[in-house]
């Protein structure tokens, strides 16, 4: 029995670099050849990845709608675990294919549609300023952004003037003596 998934992709930004219709088909091909056919399919996004996979810190998503019979499920993923375009992938089962997917599908198909440029693996995507340098111990970060040398609690002006209370160690005998009273 035919089934609708929909199918997220996480691919490898070089074999997205070197075509992004190449990724894309090669994902299509893997479908139709374990029986199935892609519906849409569309660039998701492209993001830096929580954590590295295959020494890779950026992919994109691609995003796809399948038609496929259920028993072919099990093939597809076993291909899909040794594809080395294909680094992490989601299959669900869903009812029917949204409209707006479609739309979304045809637009990215259409001449006028450009693909924007994946950053390199390496890129950085916040750089750090000079004031988030690394500050020396004992600084904290003032109010208006400089580093202020902290003061040590006895050479402060708000150190108290009194001198610390000291206990004397308390005997057993005065300690008796003590509760007797």
């Amino acid at each position: 029995m035919t089934r609708t998934y929909e199918c997220m992709f996480l691919l490898d930004n070089d074999a997205v670099r070197a075509g992004w219709n190449d990724a894309k088909s090669s994902v299509s091909s893997l479908v139709s050849k374990h029986g199935g056919s892609v519906v849409t399919a569309r660039r998701w996004d492209e993001r830096r990845l929580a954590y590295p996979i295959r020494h890779k810190n950026r992919a994109t998503y691609l995003l796809t709608y399948c038609e496929l019979d259920a028993p072919q499920i099990e093939e597809l993923r076993n291909e899909l675990d040794i594809s080395e375009t294909v680094l992490r992938y989601l299959i669900l089962a869903t009812d029917a294919v949204p409209a707006e997917e479609r739309e979304l599908s045809e637009a990215e198909q259409s001449p006028e549609f450009e693909l924007p440029e994946p950053p390199a693996d390496d890129a950085i995507d916040v750089v750090p300023s000079a004031e988030t340098e690394e500050k020396s111990e004992g600084e904290t970060p003032a109010a208006d952004g400089e580093a202020t040398q902290e003061k040590p609690a006895e050479a402060s002006s708000e150190a108290s003037d009194a001198a610390p209370e000291v206990k004397a160690p308390v005997s057993a005998a005065a300690t008796a003596e003590a509760e007797e009273n």
